[in-house]
């Protein structure tokens, strides 16, 4: 295995794919498909493929939804990447189309679409119009669209080639914050589940629930509460529709306390639907939930970075639920 970064491990994945489905296409404004890596090849997917499958679409990422929306429709593979501005621009299409068509032709209609959609709330200085915490929260309250939040680069690749590889639309949550991250990834290709969450770490006295970027906070916090003799178990979403309650429900059933953290706003973030899911099937357990609170973003770094929850945060709220 070699160490890469996160857009490298996607673009292999997706490269991949095309060179095994020369009916697979690309779509992107902005950001041309190049990523870099140390003793790797460059991956240049518009010089390999051609502008016919690798389109830059100019800056209307309603039509870049639509374009693959179509293409998927007409039994193409075919996917997206749009960037911060126009995140919540497909909502619309995703919503009352790619949510709704293969349940209204019986499963008939494939979907194999994929919407790369970048979280850019977890970046501070982009301010309030555009950063997007409430992204995640949108488009997993969508029915028959699977919603994935990848946090490892090796998640990343895995997970991209099982969303491409799947007949069902899925939207991949793409957190910007989490750009620099490096792993080891395999060269080769290979799928992570669409419908599991992580366990990253095991414990006995706290669950910890987190997902994208929120979870290098809460694996720091962990470490240290880990230090103070605490047991937290700390669980990756991974996919928020459709959420993993089986492991959620297991974990909270064992530590009888749960502690989420968002990196989306506070009211009906992605934690609040775990604390519902844990609370209808555990009894006698104890929740907790940190996240951004319910405004918008600061230009300021400084007064962004005291708002978001941070690892000194997350270890506070842990020893308050647990004492």
């Amino acid at each position: 295995m070699t160490e890469k970064s996160w857009m490298y491990a996607v673009l292999e994945a997706v490269q991949h794919e095309m060179r095994e489905d020369p009916a697979m296409t690309w779509i992107f404004e902005l950001t041309p498909p190049v990523a870099s890596n140390p003793g790797m090849p460059v991956i240049n997917l518009e010089t390999e493929f051609g502008r016919k499958r690798v389109v830059n679409a100019g800056i209307d990422e309603y039509w870049m939804a639509a374009m693959v929306l179509g293409a998927g429709l007409a039994g193409s593979r075919s996917a997206t990447y749009i960037p911060y501005q126009g995140a919540l621009m497909p909502f619309e299409l995703i919503q009352n189309y790619a949510g709704k068509l293969r349940h209204m032709t019986g499963g008939k209609a494939s979907m194999p679409v994929v919407w790369i959609i970048e979280m850019t709330g977890q970046t501070p200085g982009f301010a309030g119009q555009h950063s997007c915490y409430e992204e995640d929260s949108f488009y997993m309250h969508i029915p028959g669209v699977r919603t994935v939040i990848p946090s490892t680069p090796y998640d990343a690749k895995g997970m991209m080639v099982s969303a491409l590889r799947s007949p069902d639309p899925v939207v991949y949550l793409y957190p910007a914050g989490l750009r620099t991250l490096t792993e080891e990834v395999p060269d080769e290709q290979y799928e992570v589940p669409l419908d599991k969450a992580a366990v990253r770490m095991e414990g006995s006295d706290l669950t910890i629930v987190s997902s994208g970027g929120g979870m290098p906070g809460v694996l720091e916090a962990a470490e240290t509460l880990k230090g103070e003799g605490m047991g937290v178990e700390v669980i990756d979403l991974r996919v928020l529709k459709e959420m993993d309650t089986e492991t959620l429900v297991n974990s909270v059933a064992k530590t009888k306390r749960l502690l989420t953290v968002d990196q989306s706003y506070y009211t009906l973030g992605p934690g609040a639907e775990v604390v519902a899911r844990c609370a209808e099937n555990v009894d006698g357990a104890r929740f907790k939930r940190v996240a951004f609170p319910d405004a918008p973003p600061p230009a300021s770094p400084e007064m962004f970075l005291w708002m978001r929850p941070s690892a000194e945060g997350i270890a506070g709220a842990a020893r308050a639920i647990v004492g």
